[in-house]
């Protein structure tokens, strides 16, 4: 069976930019080894996050990295046997995190953030999954006003360089809009622009079934049989041998496997992380997505429960689940707010692709005809899965892409 395009991974990066693909006149077929939306795009913070136009850096401080290397925090947790393999990946990654540097890749990484909330809209209402969305924001809380005050001079400076809104809090604020909340914070950010996600599992799902109601497919198969076909690609799937003239690889965390069975060597890291769905006590009630900012865990009021989130994990891609930053996180969490029982059999564990310069990889495979990479997304895959969708899907197609794609090139680190 001929088709125009194979899109592989089923995540909201490989969904989206199947719809895209279908939208514009490919025949394109869906291929994951599992459901769609059941690896990384399962678990996250569920936020649409039009003010995240800083990709996550690397701590510059040495105060700041002697505390993270005692390896007991919340926010970040490695396993010591993990390290040499990922060391020139972190090496890379605290050196792009330097303040001039992270600048210059802010400003680079923006445009594809600004774009995130429209482009999930027209998909959001294409799919009929209103119902999944909220569009109030998110809070920030601080429990010291020297964080406050360092958080809110920066969301100052975002607003007039990059237009993001936020209000400031004060310890009043907070208790008013989260009444059972038992301490009382310093202050806050709320953050107006982001829209937040009660189901990411479900919303991946809406959009795969909007994908087959514009005649796309879905089907499993192995990334590991792709093969180059002629001028094309070929894939043995579930219903057998798939040819395309194009492929898109969008893997996530997979993705440097792939690509380097391919040829490739791109410095990509792992970034694990954890959560767990908890009810209320009594009649407590969560109402706004929040970040304990010096502690680094967030709470949200999803549809499955409180889901309570946690930082970065460096760890093996495939090593066993040591789910010690959400005890941590839930211990603190108990003392500012009335968390209940947990409501999943077990932590819930899954792995974020990122790169050293924190910006995804999307565009044309380098040394292959009619391959297309879209990966890398960090802790913004859920954010930037649609927006990614549309400019490679333009790309693919000769169409001009929305925004101006070169610092995203796989051409960047000379693979």
């Amino acid at each position: 069976m001929t088709i125009n395009a194979i899109v592989l991974g089923a995540g909201i990066v490989g969904v989206s930019t199947a719809i895209h693909l279908q939208r514009r006149g490919r025949q394109v077929t869906l291929i994951d080894r599992k459901d769609p939306g059941s690896e990384t795009s399962f678990g996250n913070a569920g936020l649409i996050q039009r003010e995240g136009v800083a990709p996550y850096g690397f701590p510059q401080q040495l105060g700041l990295l002697l505390r993270y290397a005692l390896n007991n925090e919340i926010d970040a947790h490695y396993h010591l046997s993990a390290l040499p393999s990922q060391l020139a990946f972190l090496a890379r990654y605290w050196w792009n995190s330097n303040a001039r540097r992270h600048a210059v890749i802010t400003r680079a990484y923006a445009p594809l953030i600004e774009n995130s909330v429209a482009e999930h809209k027209d998909l959001i209402e294409a799919s009929q999954a209103q119902a999944l969305i909220r569009k109030d924001g998110w809070m920030k809380i601080f429990r010291t006003e020297a964080a406050r005050d360092e958080a809110l001079a920066e969301a100052a400076l975002w607003q007039t360089e990059f237009g993001v809104d936020y209000d400031s809090l004060t310890p009043a604020d907070i208790a008013r809009m989260e009444p059972d909340m038992t301490v009382r914070f310093a202050g806050g950010i709320r953050w107006r622009d982001p829209w937040s996600v009660l189901d990411p599992h479900a919303l991946t799902l809406a959009y795969r079934r909007y994908f087959e109601s514009l005649g796309g497919r879905f089907v499993t198969g192995d990334a590991a049989s792709l093969g180059q076909f002629g001028a094309g690609w070929k894939i043995m799937t579930s219903e057998g041998a798939l040819e395309a003239e194009d492929a898109v690889l969008a893997l996530g965390p997979w993705a440097a496997v792939a690509t380097r069975r391919l040829g490739y060597s791109f410095p990509l890291g792992i970034k694990r992380g954890y959560h767990m769905h908890y009810a209320a006590k009594g009649n407590a009630v969560l109402n706004n997505w929040i970040l304990d900012a010096e502690r680094g865990y967030l709470l949200a009021p999803m549809n499955r429960g409180i889901r309570l989130t946690t930082g970065a994990e460096f760890a093996r891609l495939d090593a066993p689940k040591t789910p010690v930053q959400l005890d941590r996180a839930e211990a603190v969490a108990h003392r500012i707010f009335p968390l209940g029982e947990r409501l999943d059999p077990e932590p819930w564990m899954g792995a974020r692709p990122c790169t050293s310069d924190m910006m995804p990889v999307i565009g044309k495979a380098p040394r292959h005809q009619g391959l297309w990479f879209a990966f890398g997304h960090a802790h913004h895959g859920l954010t930037l899965g649609p927006v990614t969708g549309r400019v490679l899907a333009e790309l693919i197609t000769g169409e001009t892409p929305l925004i101006d794609i070169s610092a995203y090139s796989p051409q960047r680190f000379k693979p």
